[in-house]
C-alpha cells in the first residue's frame, strides 16, 4: 500500500478529533473512540470509518450517512476465536477443569469429586448456524460429536452436506442435545428464549454454553435450574449486564464463568485490525465495499420507479416474514409492468432485508444482506413480466417453508401511495405503513365485529382495513393498518376467538433515507 499514508493518534479527545478529521480520507477505530455528530460535523475529505470489531454503537450512523461516509465493521475477524472459546468452555465444563484447578491450588487432591464426561459420542445442539455456530459445529465433529442444529434460515441441504442435522424447532434441538451452544443475535424473538420452560425440556445430564449474547438466556431461570440440578451445568461468557451485577453464578459448582473473552485472543485482535484497514482502503479506492452498515448515496443512481417501489418491497418482506414459520424452502419475487424492464436488484435486496431483518441483531443493508442470505442457503428466484395485471406495476412475493406457503402483492398508486392488494389468494387493499395486523379466518358472520371489539378494548385505533374472502372455500382475511403494535394480551384475545385461524402483527419500516 505505497499510496497510503497512515497517522496513528491514540486517545485523542472529541474536540481534537473533530478539528482534524476533515483532513483524512479514512478513520479506523476500536470501541474506545466515539465518532459523534460533532466529530462528523466538518467531515471534509472523510469517506469511510472502519471499526476493528463488530459493534458500531460508538459511531453516529445517521449523521455519517447524511455526510456520505460509509461505516464498516469486521464481523469475521473473531470467528475462530469465539468458536475456539466455545469449545474450550464445553471441554472445561465436561471435565471440571476450573473447579479441579481451583481446589488443587487450595491444597486439595480429590479426583473422585471431579468425575467428568467425555464429548465423543455426545450430541451437540447448535442454535444459530451462522459463521460462528458453523465453526463450532465443524470443530465439534472433529471431536466425534453428533451435531444437530436450528436456524430459521438455514438450508437443510447445505447443512446436511456439512454433517449437521437441522431440526424444525429450537425445542426439538433442546430435547435431543447433550450440549447446547447458543449463537443467535438478541432480537425480540430470541431475548430470554432460554427460560424455565425450555430448561425443563433439557436432559438432566445436559449442559448449556453461551458465548453469544447474555440476554438470550433468562438469568434468573438458569440460576434456579442450576441450583436445583434441573440440568447438569452451564458455561457463560456473556451476561445481561457487563460487568454482571448478579454474581450468583460464581457460587455454583456446576457453572463456569468468564469475563466476555470470546474475541480476546491476540490473533483475533490483529485479524480485525487488518480487516478494518483492508476494508477502508478498498472503500476509499472505490474497488469494493464490504461489511458496510450503511450505504450512502445508493438512490442517486437508481431509476425513479425503483426508488418509489423500494420502501414497498421492504415492507412486503417484513409482512411475509411475520407470516412465515419454519425453514425456508423457496422464495419467489415477480415483477410486472414497466418495472420489469428495469434493474430490480435493489428491490429484491430491499425485500430480502424485510424478510431477514427480524432474525438479525445487526442492521441489514445492500452489502451484508446478500452475503447473509447466501450463508443460510437462501436464494431468491426473480421473474419479470412486462404485461401488467390489474395494476400498472406490481411486486408479488411467495415464500414457501416446510410449514407454510404464503404470498403477498403490492403496488404503488399515483402520488406515491403504496398499497398491499392481495395476501395469499385473498384480494384486499390496505396501507402498508405503521403497524399491520393480518388475520386469517373462516368466512363467518361476526368476525369483523369481534376484531373491532378487541381493538377497541385494547385502545387500538384502526386506520384502514382490507377484507377479502374466497367464498367457495369459506375462508377470509382481514388486514388492518393500526396506530400501534397490539400487545401480547390483545393478540391472545384475538387468537382465542372462534373462527380465527391465524393472527400476525408487525411494525413496518419507515423506508429508506439515502
Amino acid at each position: 500500500m505505497d499510496d497510503v499514508e497512515v497517522t496513528v493518534n491514540l486517545g485523542i479527545p472529541e474536540e481534537e478529533l473533530a478539528s482534524i478529521i476533515g483532513e483524512y480520507d479514512g478513520l479506523i477505530i476500536r470501541s474506545g473512540t466515539q465518532v459523534t455528530a460533532k466529530v462528523l460535523e466538518n467531515s471534509g475529505r472523510l469517506r469511510g470509518v472502519a471499526r476493528a470489531g463488530v459493534g458500531v454503537d460508538n459511531v453516529d450512523i445517521k449523521v455519517a450517512t447524511q455526510k456520505g461516509v460509509v461505516v464498516m465493521n469486521t464481523p469475521d475477524g473473531n470467528t475462530i476465536s469465539a468458536a475456539e472459546h466455545t469449545v474450550a468452555m464445553m471441554m472445561s465444563l465436561s471435565r471440571h477443569i476450573v473447579q479441579g484447578s481451583t481446589t488443587m491450588k487450595a491444597g486439595s487432591w480429590d479426583r473422585k469429586k471431579f468425575m467428568g464426561t467425555q464429548l465423543m459420542g455426545k450430541t451437540l445442539g447448535v442454535i444459530g448456524l451462522g459463521r460462528i455456530g458453523l465453526a463450532v459445529a465443524r470443530r465439534s465433529m472433529g471431536l466425534k460429536m453428533k451435531v444437530i442444529g436450528y436456524d430459521p434460515f438455514a438450508s437443510k441441504d447445505a447443512m446436511s452436506s456439512e454433517g449437521i442435522s437441522v431440526f424444525d424447532s429450537i425445542d426439538e434441538v433442546i430435547k435431543n442435545a447433550d450440549y447446547i451452544t447458543l449463537h443467535m443475535p438478541v432480537t425480540d424473538e430470541t431475548r430470554g428464549m432460554i427460560n424455565t420452560e425450555r430448561l425443563a425440556m433439557m436432559k438432566p445430564s445436559a449442559r448449556i454454553i453461551n458465548v453469544a449474547r447474555g440476554p438470550i438466556i433468562n438469568e434468573e431461570d438458569l440460576y434456579e435450574a442450576l441450583k436445583n440440578n434441573v440440568i447438569a451445568g452451564a458455561a457463560l461468557d456473556v451476561f445481561h449486564e457487563e460487568p454482571p451485577k448478579n454474581r450468583g453464578f460464581e457460587t455454583l459448582d456446576n457453572c463456569i464463568v468468564t469475563p466476555h473473552l470470546g474475541a480476546s485472543t491476540e490473533e483475533a485482535q490483529v485479524e480485525v485490525a487488518i480487516d478494518a484497514a483492508q476494508e477502508l482502503v478498498d472503500a476509499i479506492r472505490g474497488t469494493q465495499i464490504r461489511n458496510a452498515v450503511n450505504v450512502p448515496g445508493l438512490a442517486k443512481s437508481m431509476p425513479e420507479l425503483v426508488k418509489v417501489y423500494r420502501p414497498l418491497a421492504q415492507r412486503l418482506g417484513t409482512v411475509i416474514s411475520a407470516m412465515s414459520q419454519g425453514s425456508i424452502q423457496r422464495v419467489e419475487v415477480t415483477y410486472r409492468g414497466d418495472i420489469a424492464t428495469l434493474d430490480t436488484s435493489a428491490l429484491t435486496c430491499a425485500f430480502s432485508i424485510g424478510l431477514l431483518q427480524s432474525h438479525f441483531e445487526e442492521t441489514l443493508n445492500v452489502v451484508n444482506t446478500p452475503f447473509l442470505a447466501k450463508q443460510r442457503g437462501i436464494s431468491v428466484d426473480e421473474t419479470k413480466n412486462i404485461d401488467s395485471l390489474d395494476w400498472a406495476n406490481s411486486i408479488s412475493i411467495r415464500v414457501v417453508t416446510d410449514e407454510t406457503d404464503h404470498s403477498i402483492t403490492g403496488t404503488v398508486y399515483d402520488n406515491n401511495i403504496p398499497r398491499i392488494v392481495s395476501i395469499d389468494d385473498f384480494m384486499l387493499e390496505v396501507s402498508p405503513v405503521g403497524t399491520l395486523l393480518v388475520i386469517l379466518n373462516e368466512d363467518h358472520p361476526g368476525v369483523i365485529g369481534a376484531v373491532g371489539t378487541v381493538c377497541g378494548t385494547h385502545n387500538i385505533n384502526i386506520d384502514t382495513m382490507g377484507v377479502g374472502c374466497v367464498k367457495e372455500a369459506k375462508r377470509a382475511a382481514l388486514a388492518i393498518n393500526s396506530d400501534k403494535l397490539p400487545s401480547e394480551e390483545a393478540l391472545a384475545s384475538l387468537r382465542e376467538k372462534p373462527y380465527i385461524n391465524k393472527v400476525i402483527a408487525c411494525a413496518l419500516p419507515d423506508g429508506y433515507d439515502d
